[in-house]
Order: structure tokens, then C-alpha cells, then sequence
């Protein structure tokens, strides 16, 4: 039976290869670049367009509990991800570029692609097809209200921002310095190469710099409301606007680095993380915005060490879609009204690159389970997939949501706080094991001996 798969971004393309590696036929529909979105650059596919960064890989942070799942389940663009890494102290970063060629080449191997815009999910006979919509948070209008029109619903939203990305030529070194925060010093005290770069800034460059951000031109983006904004991904010039050391304890915190010009902690640091290997290319973290691009050309070189950079991609600001999972979905993402239809990636309410991923997985996973004749299967609480996963199917009020400690169940045991994460991500991660064992192994060894 074939699996119609629109959508390919990262979502999109896990699913498509976790199938497809099952020997289930797969069609991946991709509208780029018949139409663009208003930030993709290339027809790639799994293009990333607001970070090159995959977050944290320490189990301390829910982000690398998340990733340490997707090892376990083999996840194929968690692989490639690693081929593709750039260095990024304790994060996984990749070469955006290199990322999703790979992916690209991978799906090109196995799956049919279909270059075309999908306005109407009626195309699609749901009675012999499977369907799989992984259209992402720039789901095109005509698509959402075609969805919105089918499911009886109205349409979500919230606003999401890109950051912009400068060429390293003309980065001062006399000003910006190397340091990993709290890891810049080595055994003998004396500092070491890190892989972010530093911009310092004493307290009146940093108040004229909030100054020029309040009060900055904004591009004008329908329906722009504050109460829409998601918080992980705050433009920067709304965080100068909420208070005056609102930047100093969110993207421009200095803890935990050291100047090693004056040797003492900045009062503030606007850090820089590469955007491929070479370093020729570093984007400005947390530094999302909607300023018009000549105003960002005018406040990035107010940075200290920046000020004769020049910027290769402007920060834009752009519209993420989402449907009402809790009442539309069953906990395996599909349909309430249609069995065969399924939703993947950010559509769902799930926001963030490996969240995105992990959907994918769980999503091909589950109709995978389904063509054998299996159990469908919802992951333990315990772990990070299963508890995002069910907020999303389950939430009184569904935000667009992160992988996160809050989701997860409260420890048996008494823990020091500063422990409590690292153990929940060992709890979680043993879980996990357990359940693979136990359940997927056998199940899939069973379907084996049946055909797709």
C-alpha cells in the first residue's frame, strides 16, 4: 500500500526513510522550489532556516535527553546530523548546507519525490492510500484551509523568527574572543580555543544597543500580535522592549564568561556560533528578529567587534501553522475522522528541530506498525518522546512546544535539585531501553515474517 508522504522537511524525511527502509512504498510531495516559502533559500530537502544548531547532547538538558532517545531508535537524520557537525561546544550544530544535501541524496535513493504544490488533501483516495501531511509551520494557505475545511477546524498560529548570519572576514579579534561559557580555562588556568565566539559589552554600549533595538524599524507582518510570539523564540528587539536587563538575563547573559582583555565577566556578551566548518559563516544566537534589513545592518555593527561585518542573511520574521492535535488527533498523530491520515513535525504542535524528527519517527513507526497487522505503540511517560508526544495529543490548551523537564513525571525518589534533570534523564533513558526491548524488538522480529 503506498504512503503519501507532503512535506519535506525534517519531519517529512524521517518518515519517509524509516518506511521506506521497511520495504513500504513511499511518494514524498515537496512544493520547493516550484514555490518558496518566504525563508527557504534552496529545494533541499529538511532545510534548516532558523539555526544550524540541534541544541544541547548533554543528558542534563531535555534536548539531549531527546536526542539520546533517537540514538536508541536508530533515527536516520539524527545520523546524518552527525556526519554533518560542526564544532558547537556541548550542542550538536551542523553545516546547514552539507545537512541537507545529505538528507536530500538519502531520500532520492529510496523514494520517489514529486516536485508540486499540494493545495487540496482530496487529491489523495484515503480509502487505499495512507497520507501523511508534514507541510511544517509554513504550511501554505491554500493547503491549511483545505485541512481546515476537512477536519472542521479553525486554524492555529503563532510567529517565529530567523536569525541573521554574518561573514567572519571582518570579525575584530582584538575584540571578540573564543571561550565555551564555563569551560574556558584549561588545567594550567590559561584560556583555550572554544567554538563560540564572544562580543563584550560594558554597560553603556549595552543600554545605547537596547536603546537603538526599541526604538528600531520593524517590517510589518500580518496579524503580528505579542500574545502570538512564542517565548523560546522572542525577536530580540520584543526582549529589549520587556525590560532593561531582559537581554542580559535571556541571548546576551554573560555568566560564566571572561574577558580576557580586562579579565573580568562582561556586562554583557552577544555570542556567535559557527554556521558550517571552515568558520566562515557565524550566526548571531538568539538574535531572531523582524527589523528591516537595513536596520539590522546598522544594529549589528553596533556590536563591539562587528562593526564592519558584513551580513550574508538577513533575520526575517515569518507565520508557523498548527492544527488543534488534542482534538483532532489520536495519540498516534492520526486522524480522528480518517484512519489514514496523519500529521507529522510542527503542524502537530511540536516545535524545534529534533522534536520535528522524533515526530517523524513516531508517525512512520506507528503506520508501519499498522500495515503488519501490529499494535500501534505510544512511547512510556517516563521518557521525553513519549511525554511531548502526549502533551500534544492531550493538552486543555495546546502551545507550540519544546522538549522539556516539565513534561515529564515527578521523581519517586528524593533528589538534590541540581541532580533532579540528570536523573530523570537516566530514569527515562533505562526506560527506554527496557521498552525497546520488550516490546518494538518483538514486535518488529514478528512482522518479519509478513509482507508489506
Amino acid at each position: 500500500m503506498m504512503v503519501n508522504i507532503v512535506g519535506g522537511g525534517l519531519a517529512g524525511s524521517e518518515c519517509a526513510l524509516y518506511l521506506s527502509e521497511r520495504g513500504v512504498k513511499v511518494r514524498l510531495f515537496e512544493m520547493r522550489p516550484v514555490k518558496m516559502t518566504p525563508v527557504h533559500q534552496t529545494a533541499f530537502l529538511s532545510e534548516l532556516v532558523c539555526s544550524n544548531s540541534l541544541k544541547s547532547e548533554m543528558i542534563e538538558n531535555a534536548s539531549g535527553m531527546l536526542k539520546n532517545e533517537l540514538t536508541l531508535l536508530n533515527s536516520r537524520l539524527l545520523n546524518i546530523a552527525n556526519q554533518c557537525r560542526v564544532k558547537a561546544g556541548k550542542a550538536l550544530a551542523v553545516d546547514r548546507n552539507l545537512f541537507s544535501q545529505k538528507v536530500t541524496q538519502a531520500v532520492e535513493e529510496r523514494i520517489e519525490i514529486v516536485r508540486e504544490e499540494i493545495t487540496d488533501i482530496r487529491k489523495f483516495n484515503l480509502k487505499d492510500e495512507y497520507l501523511v501531511v508534514a507541510t511544517g509551520p509554513l504550511t501554505s494557505e491554500s493547503l491549511m484551509a483545505s485541512l481546515a475545511s476537512f477536519l472542521k477546524s479553525e486554524e492555529l498560529f503563532f510567529f517565529d523568527a530567523v536569525s541573521p548570519i554574518i561573514d567572519s572576514e571582518e570579525i575584530d579579534k582584538e575584540i571578540v574572543f573564543s571561550a565555551d561559557r564555563y569551560d574556558q580555562f584549561d588545567e594550567f588556568h590559561q584560556p583555550k580555543a572554544g567554538d563560540y565566539l564572544n562580543c563584550p559589552m560594558d554597560k553603556n554600549t549595552y543600554e545605547q544597543f537596547q536603546e537603538a533595538l526599541i526604538k528600531a524599524d520593524c517590517l510589518p507582518v500580518e496579524d503580528f500580535e505579542k500574545k502570538h510570539l512564542f517565548d523560546r523564540c522572542q525577536p530580540i528587539e520584543e526582549i529589549a522592549k520587556s525590560g532593561v536587563d531582559a537581554m542580559r538575563f535571556g541571548p546576551l547573559k554573560p555568566v560564566g564568561l571572561i574577558d580576557p582583555r580586562t579579565g573580568k565577566e562582561p556586562y554583557a556578551v552577544v555570542q556567535l556560533r559557527k554556521e558550517n566548518n571552515s568558520g566562515t559563516m557565524y550566526n548571531l544566537v538568539g538574535f531572531q528578529t523582524r527589523l528591516k534589513w537595513s536596520e539590522q545592518k546598522r544594529i549589528i555593527r553596533m556590536i563591539p567587534g562587528l562593526e564592519h561585518v558584513d551580513v550574508l542573511r538577513y533575520g526575517v520574521m515569518h507565520k508557523n501553522a498548527y492544527i488543534n492535535s488534542p482534538i483532532l488527533l489520536h495519540d498516534d498523530f492520526s486522524s480522528k475522522k480518517c484512519s489514514r491520515l496523519y500529521f507529522a513535525g510542527q503542524i502537530t504542535g511540536v516545535e524545534g528541530y529534533v522534536e520535528s524528527i522524533a515526530s517523524g519517527y513516531f508517525v512512520g513507526m506507528n503506520i508501519y506498525q499498522e500495515l503488519m497487522g501490529l499494535e500501534k505503540i505510544t512511547f512510556p511517560l517516563e521518557t521525553m518522546i513519549g511525554s511531548l508526544f502526549n502533551y500534544c495529543s492531550h493538552s486543555d490548551d495546546l502551545k507550540p512546544m519544546y522538549a522539556n523537564f516539565g513534561l515529564l513525571p515527578d521523581l519517586r525518589i528524593r533528589v538534590p535539585k541540581k541532580k533532579r534533570r540528570a536523573e530523570k534523564s537516566k530514569r527515562g533513558l533505562h526506560i527506554m531501553k527496557e521498552f525497546l526491548k520488550g516490546t518494538i524488538k518483538q514486535e518488529l522480529n514478528d512482522a518479519k515474517e509478513k509482507d508489506v
